[in-house]
């Protein structure tokens, strides 16, 4: 018998498609409310992107004690918790009684196809970098704030020479201080943000967002010897790789040498799975982003699955544990585990907490506004397939009307990311070429497997249910 061709799992009551915030949260709730939970992540410990490393290199705040007293907590539950493990598609109970997730992990001998069926399936797939399409964006050396932090924490690699960061956004903050006190080297920050956005903001601030403000204020402070220029426009210059960075201020264009350029615009909630099993979604203007809708208890329009976390709409680490809870809760409560008036007990002193930390999310939104798209008909848009933003506008004036068609103009989004890069640049796009709003153009209808999978994991998993 071929090793890598392992059993079906034990139905559960509830699985949990990633094992950041949010799922680990759910996955603790659910447990101690009697569920049988399987965790499913693709890395090779939880924490998702924002906790990442976290177990390995300790705590360096209380925020951050808190979230290893949770993981903790996860590691001596009951949870059949999966690590390294690549989900690529779900069958959500349309059908059948019970919903069906895929998925390949490390086998015996290379990787193995793994299936399981689920009462409830919960999406906790948190956030996807916005990408910021620049001239020269897909030059080697060019890199996204995101990419570099996930190195900076799971590796120790630290910003060297002549690294310059750009765009706009929290992270961007975060990362250059921590590169900092890491012992990295910055040799500017190209700010692109809105110069009107503070102005715009400011009606929002609050007595519950004087936190955040203190904390932006305190990793200013910290960047006050790093050199601050603020742009309108932004393009990467080299050959065959990075050589220096042009920027447009009030003064005109500037030139600087440059090894690394390190580029971030704020994150959107990551939907390739909700928008692949057919779940609803909703246009936020205001985070320029789609999301999933559903109700207080992150139940969808598909039945059976859930969503929480900044999957769900971004909000942040701590309130994404909040929502992770109350989908648990809810999903007990479903499954017969909880009664109504003890759920909404349990619920409520969550989900005022929860409100507490959404409170401050306008100012965010608005005071880091994603930056408009200002692409001449070079910038690529899909990086896979090599489709630049002209291409997009011509496709536009031959009649193409929404994404899915844009596939067949184009090829844009049929690369390898499957519109992870693409589809948030070029539904803008083309959106702008038709002079109308960006929910009046059908986004693209992601289809499964959402993840790459090999033939070998597809065979193995055809001779399993023959043998089954």
């Amino acid at each position: 018998m071929n090793p890598d061709l392992v059993p079906d799992l034990a139905p559960v009551d509830l699985a949990i498609i990633g094992a950041g915030p949010a799922g680990i949260a759910a996955a603790v709730e659910a447990a101690e409310h009697g569920l049988s939970v399987l965790l499913l992540d693709e890395n090779a410990a939880p924490g998702g992107r924002i906790w990442q490393g976290l177990e390995a290199r300790g705590a360096a705040d209380v925020d951050e004690a808190a979230a290893l007293m949770l993981m903790r907590r996860l590691r001596a539950s009951p949870v059949d918790r999966r690590w390294n493990a690549a989900v690529w598609a779900m069958e959500p109970g349309a059908i059948e009684p019970d919903g069906q997730v895929f998925w390949s992990e490390p086998g015996i001998g290379s990787r193995a196809t793994r299936t399981a069926t689920a009462r409830k399936i919960l999406l906790a797939t948190g956030t996807t970098e916005r990408p910021l399409p620049i001239p020269g964006w897909t030059l080697p050396g060019v890199m996204t704030i995101g990419a570099a932090q996930i190195a900076l924490k799971t590796g120790g690699l630290r910003p060297s020479g002549r690294t310059w960061l750009a765009g706009q956004g929290p992270l961007l903050l975060l990362y250059a201080v921590q590169a900092l006190e890491a012992g990295g080297a910055i040799a500017g920050v190209i700010d692109l943000s809105d110069g009107l956005s503070p102005i715009r903001a400011l009606r929002h601030t609050s007595l519950a967002v004087l936190a955040d403000i203190r904390k932006g204020l305190a990793w200013r402070r910290r960047l006050s010897e790093v050199r601050w220029i603020a742009a309108a426009e932004l393009r990467a210059e080299g050959e065959t790789a990075l050589r220096a960075v042009s920027f447009r201020t009030v003064r005109g264009w500037q030139r600087q040498d440059a090894d690394l350029l390190l580029l971030h615009d704020g994150v959107i909630p990551s939907v390739q799975m909700s928008r692949a099993v057919g779940c609803a979604h909703a246009w936020s203007e205001v985070q320029r982003s789609w999301r999933p809708v559903a109700d207080a208890w992150g139940q969808t329009s598909v039945r059976h699955v859930l969503v929480a976390g900044d999957g769900a709409g971004i909000g942040g680490a701590a309130a994404a544990v909040l929502s992770g809870r109350i989908a648990a809760l809810g999903a007990a409560c479903a499954l017969g585990r909880l009664d109504p008036m003890r759920r909404d007990a349990v619920a409520a002193p969550l989900r005022a907490r929860h409100r507490r930390l959404l409170a401050g999310r306008p100012l965010l939104d608005r005071l880091f506004a994603p930056v408009p798209m200002r692409l001449d008909d070079t910038t690529l848009v899909c990086r896979c397939e090599e489709v630049s933003a002209g291409d997009v506008r011509q496709a536009a004036r031959a009649g193409c009307g929404g994404m899915n068609q844009l596939k067949a103009y184009t090829r844009c989004g049929m690369g390898p990311c499957q519109g992870r890069m693409c589809g948030p640049v070029a539904i803008e796009v083309l959106a702008a070429a038709h002079g109308v709003p960006v929910a009046a153009i059908e986004p693209l209808r992601t289809r499964f497997p959402t993840k790459p999978v090999s033939l070998a994991d597809l065979v193995s998993l055809r001779a399993e249910q023959d043998t089954g």
